[in-house]
């Protein structure tokens, strides 16, 4: 495998690579169609039309060509996406060469890397791309050979006939190019897979590991100047004055001036959130230089009182008032235990839940909280920007350009086709990275200062800054007749600024009475998605509840569960239940054979269960905790996943450990609180991380054989980790924790 990256703008990508041998050039858009590389310059297309989903172009010396349509932050999407291609292309995976496409919104779609879609998304119309393109191959040639096409065969980027002709694609590109595009081919069953389904190294890992600029952080560009915003000390305030007389004295300083990023009334757009609209900017020639001046501004602040915004929900845009208070975290809670209490809006409700908590003989309630959270990608936000009053070019980590293209139209005052965002790798993203203020801020600042910039958050910035995941309560409920069966179930789920309920979830449909309610506290801490959306919250509370009702009805949880999704698939309460009970039965089942639960020699270990269905995919895992120097410590994990088709299985099973490793971090040690409107942490030294010896010893990876659609696996193996750590932890300490996270109670009793 080799691996290049494209420094060209969309246009001369395509002029270059059609001088470069003639070969052929399938580019492929969300219908899969093409286009032959040898008739575009003929067609005199307009400047905007330049790259479409993909491209396939293979040279004469066989090299095929690839480029990823989405952003990279770590999920090895730029190696699993052309892997679906070059399966139907037959080709020589040691002969294709990847490259990260720019953002093309037209052609493209919105590129967005973010709710585990990309695999599933691009599964069929890249596969499509592929079987068209080696169907021209092989139409060129059985037309050269003057034999049937049906007689023509592939392999491994060769074409073959059974009089002995064979030919590199290469060779036969150019005529292939001619061809006209076929439609509705027929695509490999998975037991045909030569590629697909077999682990590829990441076609980046080389220069990843020896330090080769990709990232937004190691963008250079000539002229480029340096810039960083100094922002209110807490949320709810704005700058009233500013005097910069000592910075400006500062070596490098080229200017310090305020700028609005949005102006008022400004319709936001989807990930259009910010959270202060009134930038204070330091401009120099380097970033050592600029940090150093910005630490000589005098400025003063004021509360900015309730502010008017639109908001983005699940309800889609709506107008809110955001409080200008200056929130503190035990006024917070305090707020959420009042407002628990009160009536919610009721989300969904099966048979007569009133009536089963009466009637119970038993009554088992429990509340869950969780705090805000902090993304602390390894990267913070930057963005490079040079934006004139004729043409913009953006570069920089990003998951959803095309969601902010049209935003970032509307405030430089330019046309989508006169703006070019160059996508780098991520460091990290989680959803942090899918809301573009920061290009925003790059691009005006920019624009203000007639030069390119990089604009650089430091981690005291991105930490403080917003976007957080949410702060979140539940109240679970169970009702229990005199036999000890489970005949009700409540959870009133709330949260700053929105609950996490999925009414829709298990165990939705599995139980007769059962009732789910919401309600939300707004608030101005700007929050946004974090690694499986509300789910990560939902499914912690869920499964650590879900636990204790099993063990009041005698039962074993693993078993629990199944009996309930058993109801589920049998007699299926509701018809609005999001989940495949099989399915998620399947990794239950799967987990539980693996890990050996309840067999001889588990004894040594406190053993916690989860499972959880969310972003289209199914996980369970069990978590074996010791104690080690005192502290519980998780030794080892089993996980099992329901994703259907696994397109690289070394780096899916790399995902997953990731998602164990990070959910048990937070679950020990994440929060982010505040005092005043100001977050409390605001780097490493006390915003608690997961470190290298707190990891497990061994993650032990295993996925449900099926030929199922590939679905989502960036976020589904998340939100179980939680409810597992908790029940284990249980176990160890023969107490129940319902507050995350755990370590500070853990402390308190030690």
């Amino acid at each position: 495998m080799k691996t290049s990256r494209t420094t060209y703008n969309r246009r001369s990508f395509l002029k270059t690579s059609l001088l470069s041998g003639g070969g052929m050039l399938l580019s492929v858009s969300w219908l899969s169609k093409a286009v032959a590389a040898d008739k575009l310059e003929a067609l005199n297309l307009p400047e905007q039309w330049a790259q479409l989903n993909g491209y396939i172009q293979i040279t004469p010396d066989n090299v095929i060509k690839l480029i990823c349509p989405n952003p990279e932050f770590g999920q090895n999407v730029m190696t699993a996406l052309p892997m679906m291609v070059a399966e139907e292309l037959d080709a020589d995976w040691k002969n294709v060469i990847v490259e990260m496409g720019p953002h093309d919104n037209a052609k493209l779609g919105p590129q967005f890397t973010g709710g585990s879609n990309s695999i599933r998304m691009y599964w069929k119309p890249l596969r499509e791309a592929g079987a068209a393109a080696r169907q021209m191959l092989c139409e060129a040639a059985a037309q050269t050979w003057n034999v049937p096409v049906a007689e023509v065969t592939t392999k491994a980027g060769v074409l073959h006939h059974a009089s002995g002709k064979s030919a590199k694609y290469g060779e036969m590109a150019s005529k292939a190019a001619t061809l006209p595009v076929p439609k509705g081919m027929k695509l490999k069953a998975p037991k045909d897979f030569t590629i697909v389904s077999n682990s590829k190294k990441n076609v980046e890992g080389k220069k990843i590991v020896t330090g080769k600029p990709l990232f937004g952080l190691d963008y250079r560009a000539s002229g480029m100047m340096i810039a960083m915003i100094q922002h209110p000390p807490a949320f709810g305030m704005k700058l009233k004055s500013f005097d910069a007389a000592q910075a400006l004295k500062m070596p490098g300083i080229k200017d310090v001036f305020t700028l609005k990023l949005y102006p008022d009334g400004f319709e936001q757009g989807g990930f259009d959130t910010r959270t202060f609209n009134d930038l204070l900017v330091v401009v120099g020639k380097t970033t050592w230089e600029v940090m150093n001046a910005r630490k000589k501004l005098v400025a003063q602040w004021e509360p900015a009182g309730d502010v008017k915004d639109t908001m983005m929900g699940r309800g889609g845009k709506r107008e809110v008032t955001v409080p200008g208070n200056l929130e503190t975290t035990s006024a917070q809670l305090e707020k959420m235990q009042e407002l628990a209490s009160k009536s919610a809006q009721q989300l969904r409700k099966d048979g007569d839940p009133e009536a089963a908590f009466k009637n119970a003989a038993q009554v088992i309630e429990r509340t869950y909280n969780a705090p805000f959270l902090a993304h602390n990608c390894m990267e913070p936000m930057n963005f490079f920007a040079h934006v004139t009053d004729e043409k913009a070019l953006v570069a920089g980590p990003l998951q959803a350009p095309g969601w902010a293209e049209p935003t970032l139209a509307k405030l430089i005052n330019l046309p989508a086709d006169k703006i070019e965002i160059q996508m780098t790798r991520m460091g990290g993203g989680f959803g942090r990275r899918a809301y573009g203020q920061y290009l925003y801020e790059a691009a005006m600042i920019s624009k203000q200062v007639k030069a390119p910039i990089k604009l650089m958050y430091t981690r005291e910035d991105d930490m403080t800054y917003g976007i957080y995941r949410p702060m979140y309560t539940a109240t679970y409920r169970a009702a229990l007749d005199a036999n000890k069966n489970l005949i009700g179930f409540h959870v009133k789920g709330g949260g700053i600024p929105e609950h996490a309920i999925h009414a829709n979830r298990f165990p939705a449909g599995a139980v007769d009475n059962y009732l789910a309610e919401g309600w939300e506290v707004p608030s101005n801490i700007t929050i946004g998605a974090f690694r499986a959306p509300r789910s990560n919250f939902n499914a912690a509370a869920e499964q650590s509840f879900l636990d204790e009702v099993a063990e009041a009805m005698g039962k074993d949880p693993i078993e629990f569960r199944l009996d309930l999704l058993k109801r589920a698939k049998e007699s299926p309460v509701g018809k609005n239940n999001e989940y495949d009970a099989d399915r998620y039965a399947s990794v239950l089942k799967l987990v539980r054979d693996k890990s050996g639960w309840n067999k001889p020699g588990a004894e040594k270990y406190n053993r916690g269960v989860a499972a959880y269905f969310c972003h289209n995919s199914y996980a369970a895992h069990v978590v074996d905790m010791v104690t080690r120097d005192g502290e519980p410590y998780v030794e080892r994990v089993f996980s099992a996943m329901d994703c259907g088709i696994v397109v690289n299985p070394d780096a899916a099973k790399n995902m997953v450990q990731g998602a164990v490793v990070d959910g048990i971090g937070n679950a020990f040690y994440g929060a982010l609180t505040l005092k005043n409107g100001a977050a409390e942490q605001s780097n490493f030294h006390n915003y608690r991380m997961i470190r290298h010896n707190e990891a497990p010893k061994q993650i032990e990876v295993h996925f449900v054989d099926n030929d199922l659609d590939p679905t989502g696996l960036g976020e589904p193996p998340f939100p179980p980790v939680f409810g597992a750590v908790a029940n284990a932890l249980y176990k160890n300490k023969g107490k129940r924790f319902y507050n995350q996270p755990f370590k500070p109670e853990l402390d308190k009793r030690i």
